[in-house]
C-alpha cells in the first residue's frame, strides 16, 4: 500500500502545488502509520522500542482521522463514507492503547488487526479507485 501511494504521490508531482496542505498532513500521517506498522508487528512486542513506535503509530493513526474530518474534497463539500472509518479509528486508538497499558493481549491484538486491516488496507483500497486523488495520480 505505502509502495502505491508514493508512486502516485510521485507521478501527481505536477499538481502538487493546488492540493491543499490538510490533504498532505493526511498523506504524510499514514505514510508514518503505514511505514510503522510492519517494523512494530515484526519486532518482539512488550519491549521499551515496541512501545515507542506503537504511541508514534497511535499518534499517527489519530492525527490521520482527525485530519480527514476537513478533507471533503466529494461530495459538494460533504462527508463521505469513508469519513465513518475516521470515526470508528478515533474510537480504536483508545481501546489499543487501554488494552495494550492493561496487559489485555487478546484485545489489543484483535483491535491492532481491526485497524491494520480496515483504517489502513480496506481504507487504503478505496483511495485509488473512483477517480479519487491517489487513483487519478496512479492511473490517470
Amino acid at each position: 500500500m505505502l509502495a502505491a501511494m508514493s508512486a502516485a504521490i510521485l507521478r501527481g508531482m505536477p499538481d502538487w502545488g493546488r492540493i491543499p496542505l490538510v490533504v498532505w498532513v493526511h498523506l504524510a500521517t499514514i505514510a508514518t502509520a503505514l511505514g510503522l506498522t510492519p517494523v512494530i508487528l515484526w519486532q518482539r512486542r512488550g519491549t521499551p522500542g515496541h512501545r515507542k513506535l506503537g504511541y508514534v503509530w497511535v499518534a499517527a493513526m489519530t492525527l490521520t482521522a482527525v485530519d480527514s474530518l476537513f478533507i471533503r474534497l466529494t461530495n459538494r463539500g460533504s462527508f463521505s463514507l469513508i469519513h465513518i472509518l475516521s470515526v470508528w479509528t478515533l474510537i480504536q486508538v483508545p481501546i489499543i492503547v487501554l488494552a495494550a497499558r492493561r496487559h489485555d493481549v487478546n484485545r489489543h491484538r484483535s483491535a491492532v488487526r481491526g485497524m491494520v486491516f480496515g483504517a489502513l488496507l480496506i481504507a487504503g483500497f478505496f483511495t485509488f479507485p473512483f477517480d479519487r486523488l491517489l487513483g487519478h495520480w496512479l492511473f490517470g
